[in-house]
């Protein structure tokens, strides 16, 4: 990694960091293809629950105290005297992000002094967090300003009925996270290259925690790792990896317990499940913190027909999700950047991603249209393309060496099956 150089590192700084955040959970099915992960029977945890495992099945929640299955109500009961409770999910599981609505629902009857703490958001733009539960934006103006399919890009649908909850109830909401730049950074150079305005914002990483070592070179080593990062170069790749995740739960622990002391309220906290595997992420960076209360609901995505063995060390409560064959909502990835001099986007680097290589997209093209949109900003344009679901087909207009080509996105679900 170290001689490659940097101009090239920061062009896959991006890449390396999607390849993070969607490697943080469980993913059954890659294409359909069944995949264990060993992720999930770990031997980590509280000490008591080692070598003890749960059967979950879909529509089910399990307690790990008891382990035996536990009605909704009964967990919201059993949960609160915690002052933290940490929400994981698969960022593209609307079935996870259901839960998570119905839990923050449920605990607002329960208690309304509550308070929300996002993974999704980052802290310099707070204030438009706090106008958007102020009333003063629309849903449009909300996503424009908080620049949400860049400084995101999951579809804003899996979250729309919580953010509209927040505002409905003027329940605090705070962003968690630190910038990309700065998880970058520590991620190619370390936490001493760091200014002092950003250590300001990144509390210093402790990298000794052997158990969560073992959690996350698991899970890495799970995933297929491109033959170029192989070799002499794996092992500064994964060290530099579990630094920046070691800074995202750093920062998210932070900033969770700074949310509960401004306010005196409990935090729900949500966030990727890679964050809170076996309370060891950031809900053990805000024990640490705060030595307060907290549990941990995971969601377990379960095949069809079967049951997914887990270990009861995972988190507090789980429950189980019916996998789904491909996302809720279609997801178009593809590399934009902008030319000086050029209003225009521009297609970064040739898809490998099959909706966009199905489209035909090349590196060098220029969007013109996207049916009769112009648009010349990246959040605009999958913004655009978030507005599209299933089943649809969407005409973009590309400049192609002086000439005009037509191409058609087709979002079928039947694409994602093909490997590229």
């Amino acid at each position: 990694m170290r001689k490659i150089s940097y101009q090239r590192e920061k062009a896959n700084s991006c890449l390396l960091l999607v390849f993070l955040l969607s490697s943080l959970f469980c993913l059954p099915l890659i294409y359909g293809q069944a995949k264990e992960d060993r992720s999930l029977t770990l031997p980590l945890g509280p000490k008591n629950y080692r070598g003890k495992y749960l059967l979950i099945e879909p529509g089910k929640i399990y307690s790990a105290s008891s382990g035996r299955p536990v009605e909704f109500e009964r967990m919201i009961k059993e949960m609160k005297k915690a002052r933290f409770i940490y929400l994981g999910e698969k960022h593209d599981n609307l079935e996870m992000h259901e839960m998570q609505f119905q839990v923050i629902k449920a605990l607002y009857q329960q208690d309304p002094n509550l308070a929300i703490g996002l993974e999704q958001v980052t802290v310099d733009l707070q204030p438009v967090l706090d106008r958007w539960v102020a009333g003063e934006l629309s849903e449009e103006e909300f996503l424009r300003e908080i620049k949400w399919y860049v400084t995101w890009s999951f579809n804003y649908g899996y979250y729309r009925k919580i953010f509209e909850f927040a505002r409905e109830k003027k329940i605090p909401v705070f962003a968690l996270n630190a910038p990309r730049n700065i998880i970058s950074k520590i991620r190619m150079q370390g936490y001493e290259a760091l200014n002092e305005e950003e250590k300001k914002i990144v509390p210093p990483l402790d990298l000794t925690n052997e158990e969560h070592q073992l959690l996350i070179r698991t899970i890495f080593e799970a995933e297929e790792i491109p033959p170029q990062m192989k070799g002499a170069n794996l092992e500064a790749m994964l060290e530099g990896l579990y630094r920046a995740q070691v800074a995202w739960d750093e920062t998210m622990g932070a900033n969770a317990v700074k949310a509960a002391e401004a306010t005196g309220r409990r935090v729900v906290v949500l966030a990727g499940s890679g964050h809170m595997l076996y309370n060891l992420g950031l809900n053990f960076r805000a024990w640490q913190k705060s030595r307060q209360p907290f549990v941990t609901i995971i969601g377990v995505e379960v095949p069809e027909k079967t049951r997914t063995k887990v270990s009861r060390g995972l988190a507090n409560y789980l429950y189980g999700v019916k996998e789904r064959p491909f996302p809720a909502y279609p997801a178009l990835s593809l590399s934009l950047k902008k030319v000086e001099g050029l209003a225009n986007l521009v297609v970064a680097a040739n898809p490998t991603e099959p909706l966009a290589k199905n489209a035909g997209f090349q590196k060098g093209d220029i969007i013109l249209k996207i049916e009769e949109n112009s648009v010349e900003d990246v959040h605009d344009f999958r913004w655009l393309m978030a507005g599209y679901n299933w089943g649809d087909e969407v005409k973009v207009k590309v400049l192609r060496s002086g000439e005009v080509i037509q191409l058609s996105i087709r979002f079928d679900p039947e694409l994602l099956k093909k490997k590229n």
